[in-house]
């Protein structure tokens, strides 16, 4: 068995299966590992969601900003975005069945020696605390409080994690974590502007994997949500969202032995503008 980790899809269905072909990924016995964003931007959404679901057991897919935007427009909590690609979802003779499938992913995934998240981790989690507060958040998703979730899952604030966090403010801090962060302070305060490269950050932050003494650090995070980052492989981190969908390339790395392999995607560039 193998298994893969794959960067953003965001809806770029064929360039999925053409990095696939390129593995020769064999759906009886390898295993795709998605680091969340399934959906939205790209122009196959609804393709991309069929195929990842149609996998059962050989796909493990956490949840991304994205994913989650699917789940609140759906619900009728938040109007789509303009360039939202998620109609052919919302129209689907399926969808009641993909949303309730999407609703039950995970927010991380800690296997085989490594953990994935889509965006990132606070610099104060254990990779054992934050697989806790995960499971907080999934638990919530699944459960009878879904649509309350939904609705007040959005906002900035609290902008940093305590641990005497309690309801929707304690979930909205793990959720904006977990599929937002990018940079924050060393004290672990989280900033949300800024979603451009390294050089342009503002002054007093820093990205989440170079906060020193970083508590998850011993244990590798694979991670996504920041194609602006570029592809950042070391021992510590592996960020595989190579922006794809702007017309980059879609990334997968085999954990086994590190190995990336990647396709090209320029045929996406005029889907819209990099954020």
């Amino acid at each position: 068995m193998t298994t893969y980790a794959i960067g953003d899809v965001q809806g770029c269905y064929d360039q999925l299966r053409r990095l696939l072909d390129t593995l020769r990924f064999d759906d009886t016995s390898d295993m795709l590992w998605f680091v969340g964003d399934l959906v939205n931007r790209g122009p196959q959404s609804l393709e991309t969601l069929r195929f990842v679901q149609g996998l059962g057991e050989r796909a493990i897919s956490v949840l991304g900003n994205h994913d989650l935007h699917l789940l609140v427009v759906a619900a009728g909590v938040r109007k789509p975005h303009r360039g939202d690609t998620l109609d052919d979802i919302l129209r689907a003779h399926d969808r009641d069945e993909l949303l309730d499938w999407l609703r039950r992913r995970k927010m991380m995934h800690v296997d085989s020696g490594y953990s994935m998240v889509h965006a990132g981790l606070l610099p104060q989690w254990t990779i054992e605390k934050a697989l806790s507060l995960a499971h907080e958040v999934e638990g919530t998703l699944q459960g009878d409080r879904y649509f309350e979730l939904l609705q007040n899952m959005y906002g900035n604030e609290p902008t940093q994690w305590n641990d005497v966090l309690s309801g929707y403010d304690r979930l909205r801090v793990i959720v904006n974590a977990m599929t937002r962060l990018r940079l924050c302070d060393v004290h672990g305060r989280m900033e949300f502007s800024h979603k451009t490269a390294l050089r342009d950050a503002p002054a007093g932050y820093l990205p989440w994997f170079d906060v020193p003494g970083r508590a998850s650090a011993e244990t590798p995070v694979v991670c996504g949500h920041w194609a602006a980052l570029g592809l950042m492989l070391r021992e510590d981190l592996f960020a595989i969202d190579s922006g794809c969908v702007w017309g980059r390339q879609l990334s997968a790395l085999r954990l086994e032995d590190r190995q990336l392999v990647q396709c090209d995607c320029v045929e996406l560039q005029a889907t819209g503008s990099e954020q």
